[in-house]
Formats: C-alpha cells, sequence, structure tokens
C-alpha cells in the first residue's frame, strides 16, 4: 500500500508550513505509474520574500550560539532522521521512484551521517593565532557568510538537502533551499526536523519552484551564498546570476566520468563497480562512470560476466523491497535517454544488452551496455543520466589516460588494478575531483566530494566544506608603538 505522501502545505517557512495556491501548481508524479500522487505549488514573490526575511532575521541570532549549540541541533536532527528512515525513504522513493531497497541505506541514512559530522565540528571551528615580530600578532576570526540559498537535484533530493545544510547552519548561517521541481516532497520533512530537534524558525527554509524561483533567490541582495547540485547548463547560468552580485558559490554539476579497467584487475570487483557506476539509481548519479575502459585482452570476458549479472535486474514496484532497479525519474527523462540509445545505434555502437523501454507502467528502461564504442560517438561524449553504459577498448596505460581526460568534464574517475603503484599514477593523472581506486560512487561524508574543469567549483563534505560556507576575518594587534613618516 503507497503512504500518503500529500504535504499538509507547498512550502516551510520561518518555522512552519506555508500554503499560497496562488502559485503555478506542481503535480508531483510517482516515476513508476505515472500518476500523480500530490501536489504542491510554485512559491509566489511574497513566499520567496518571506522566506529571504525570515533567514535573514534568524541569521544573527543562530550566529551568537556556540558551535557546541549549533551541533547539539544538528546531532539530534540526525538522530531523529536515523529513527525515521523509513518512513523517509518511503517519500523519497515515490519522489524519485528509486527502490526502496536502495533509499533505506542511501538517502536519509546520508543526510544523517551528513548532521552527525558537521554537528560534531561544528563546536571546534576556529580560527588561527599569528606571532610577528617586535610583540605583534594577528589573529583570525571564522565568521558565517549569512543567508545561503541551495538548489537542489531530483536525483537524491534527502541528502543534496543536508549536504549543503548542515555544514551551512554549522558555521552559523542560515538556508533557504529548493528543491527539485520533480522533486518537491523530501526537503519539507528535512525542515520539519531541523524544526523538531530545535532550531530557531527562520534557520532553515523551504520553497517550491522551477528557474524562475531559483532566479529570484540567488539575485536577492540579502544572499551571500549559492550552492548548486545541478547540470553543468545550470551551473552555468546560475553562476553567472550569483557572479553578479560577488556571491560565494559551489557548483557540484554533472560529468562524463572515465572508469578505466585493467587487464590484472579482480574481474567480479571490476564488473560490480562498472554496475554502481552506471546502473544505481537507474543511472541517474552525476558521478558515475559512463565511460567504462577496459584494456583489451579482458573485454570479452568483462562484457560477458556483465551480460550475466545483469541478469539479476528486478524491475517492478520500487516500494516493493526486492525491487532493485527502479524508473527513471519523469517521461522527459525517459525521452532524452531514449533518443541517446537511437544514437548509440545509429553511430556504430554495438548494443550488447538492453536499450529498450520496458513493457510496464511508469518511466522503467532497461540497463543498456554499448560495446565498440570510440571516443567520438555522441554516447561517449554527453552526459546522458540514464542507465546506459558505453565501454571503450584500450592498449596501455598512457593511451587511456590521455582519452579519460579527452571531456570538458572533470566530476570522477576510477581505476581498477591489482597494480598499486599503477592505481596512484591513474588518480594523479586523471582530472577530476573525486577518484576511486577499486571501488567506485563511494561518498562518505568525512571526505570532500566535488569536481574540476566543468563539473563545478567548491567541495562538498568532509572538512573542506567548512571553507565554503564561512569567511576568514583577519585581526592585526600591535603591542608597541607607530611610526609614520610624516
Amino acid at each position: 500500500m503507497r503512504p500518503d505522501v500529500q504535504p499538509a502545505a507547498s512550502h516551510f517557512v520561518n518555522g512552519q508550513p506555508m500554503e499560497d495556491a496562488a502559485g503555478t501548481p506542481m503535480p508531483v508524479i510517482y516515476p513508476a505509474t505515472g500518476e500523480e500522487v500530490a501536489r504542491v505549488h510554485a512559491a509566489t514573490p511574497e513566499v520567496v520574500e518571506a522566506a529571504l526575511s525570515a533567514a535573514a532575521a534568524a541569521q544573527p541570532a543562530w550566529a551568537a550560539l556556540s558551535g557546541t549549540e549549533r551541533g547539539r541541533i544538528l546531532r539530534r536532527a540526525a538522530e531523529i532522521m536515523r529513527e525515521r528512515n523509513r518512513a523517509l525513504s518511503e517519500i523519497e522513493t515515490i519522489d524519485t521512484g528509486k527502490p526502496l531497497q536502495e533509499t533505506l541505506v542511501a538517502d536519509a541514512t546520508s543526510a544523517a551521517d551528513a548532521l552527525e559530522f558537521f554537528g560534531g565540528i561544528a563546536g571546534a571551528l576556529r580560527g588561527e593565532h599569528v606571532r610577528l615580530p617586535g610583540g605583534d600578532f594577528a589573529y583570525t576570526i571564522r565568521e558565517p557568510l549569512g543567508v545561503c540559498v541551495g538548489l537542489g537535484a531530483w536525483n537524491y533530493p534527502t541528502q543534496v538537502a543536508c549536504w549543503k545544510a548542515a555544514p551551512a547552519l554549522a558555521c552559523g548561517n542560515t538556508m533557504v533551499f529548493k528543491p527539485s521541481e520533480l522533486t518537491p516532497l523530501s526537503a519539507l520533512k528535512v525542515a520539519e526536523i531541523f524544526m523538531e530537534a530545535g532550531a530557531p524558525p527562520g534557520v532553515f527554509n523551504v520553497v517550491q519552484g522551477a528557474g524562475e524561483v531559483g532566479a529570484a533567490l540567488v539575485t536577492d541582495p540579502r544572499v551571500a551564498k549559492v550552492s548548486l547540485t545541478g547540470s553543468v547548463e545550470t551551473g552555468r547560468r546560475v553562476y553567472a546570476a550569483a557572479a553578479e552580485g560577488m556571491r560565494h558559490v559551489t557548483m557540484e554539476l554533472g560529468g562524463k566520468s572515465p572508469l578505466v579497467i585493467f587487464s590484472d584487475a579482480d574481474l567480479e570487483a571490476a564488473v560490480g563497480g562498472a554496475i554502481l557506476g552506471n546502473f544505481y539509481a537507474s543511472g541517474q548519479v552525476c558521478s558515475n562512470g559512463t565511460r567504462v575502459f577496459v584494456q583489451r585482452p579482458i573485454r570479452d570476458a568483462f562484457l560477458e560476466r556483465l551480460t550475466e549479472r545483469l541478469k539479476g535486474v528486478v524491475m517492478g514496484d520500487p516500494l516493493d523491497e526486492a525491487v532493485n532497479f527502479g524508473p527513471l525519474v519523469s517521461a522527459e527523462q525517459l525521452a532524452i535517454v531514449e533518443g541517446y540509445i537511437r544514437k548509440g545505434v545509429e553511430e556504430g555502437a554495438r548494443l550488447v544488452t538492453g536499450g529498450r523501454r520496458a513493457n510496464r507502467p511508469g518511466f522503467f528502461i532497461e540497463p543498456t551496455v554499448f560495446a565498440e564504442v570510440t571516443d567520438e560517438m555522441t554516447i561517449a561524449r554527453e552526459e546522458i543520466f540514464g542507465p546506459v553504459m558505453a565501454v571503450l577498448d584500450f592498449d596501455d596505460e598512457e593511451e587511456v589516460i590521455a582519452r579519460a581526460n579527452a571531456t570538458p568534464y572533470g566530476l570522477a574517475a576510477g581505476v581498477f588494478t591489482r597494480d598499486l603503484a599503477r592505481a596512484h599514477r591513474m588518480v594523479a593523472a586523471f582530472q577530476a575531483g573525486s577518484t576511486w581506486i577499486n571501488s567506485y560512487n563511494l561518498t562518505p561524508v568525512e571526505v570532500p566530494f566535488g569536481g574540476n574543469k566543468l563539473s563545478g567549483v567548491g567541495r562538498e563534505n568532509g572538512l573542506a566544506a567548512i571553507e565554503h560556507y564561512s569567511q576568514l576575518k583577519t585581526v592585526y594587534v600591535g603591542m608597541g608603538g607607530l611610526d609614520a613618516p610624516y
């Protein structure tokens, strides 16, 4: 039985649900059936103004708390999130279409990890003391930025909300968060949990809407920081708008990441890594290693074992925990993926398996593998954001690193080999911000995550995130006399 997911109101502003039915209706579609399961309204200018005003009003008092006090609230929110993991996971599944088998272990749990991690270090944030000649000294103060805007993606709505909110709030900022218009439900639950954990009204606000609402938030003079998870195209627009006001930015964008498998790799592990890097969340993961370079001696064995393991795919209602492969998020995304599959066939790639829309309701498409892919093919150059793997042959290390880096993107990269010296050479040479050796797509909150080149700027998670949600003030202290030339 599908749970009722209709929220009490479309937005959460200044500590309580808020509705304005004058906003454009936004149907919430369950991707597994194509049916409308809830409806919210886009934020009107009045809602946007209320959210920004609430965040600006709450920020000074929130920043005045000690880091320990703020951290205590974040850690309590993490506890509540873990207690309600199943209910939150069910909402995430209905919002995104991802199987409950996935959301139970990868969504609210990751969000809770972020709240716990940044809650734990909030009381330890500090500057430094610098001794200078003649008895003078200087010190730095780490200060919050002010009001932050978070713009979320539709593939991991709960996780993304907390990956942004946790470091922002730990540093003493407040936030207005806009989820993707495709997945509006989860962030409302995050806001409720913050309030229940003791966050003052206005510290974390949620407003719904599409690009025009995001633009209104990004360009408001009260906003000091913008953090986006989204496509490169959206990132360009948001980055340019934020730059107009010299706002701080974090851009976590897309990629066309390489996964390199040498002939000495553990074949079973390499196939598993390729599956995780292409078909988890039905391929809708920004860091996916969708260009799988396989050294020629094991290419056929790799494809044979991969095809065999893909027989273990179980499609069906994502709320059934036996299901391990869900639909794409929307009819539009399904059409985009189908278009790329057609291009792969037309441009001469060999379709190994999949490639068809599933014979069932909803936005399902089979896991798809292409072999004999060349670097110039569309499916090897453009981000598809669906379950489509491109397998490319290679001969040696020097060749594959040059081809792996021949992309304007630089989010992620991975290598499978038993030769650890070679593995470390490869990750040193990859032009990517997040890399893996004999693993793929694991993103614990303790380590930074983000990309290079067109894949973005800044980092989320780890201690590095603190640098992107705070600023330093330098204080010079003169202890003696002061001379001047006149």
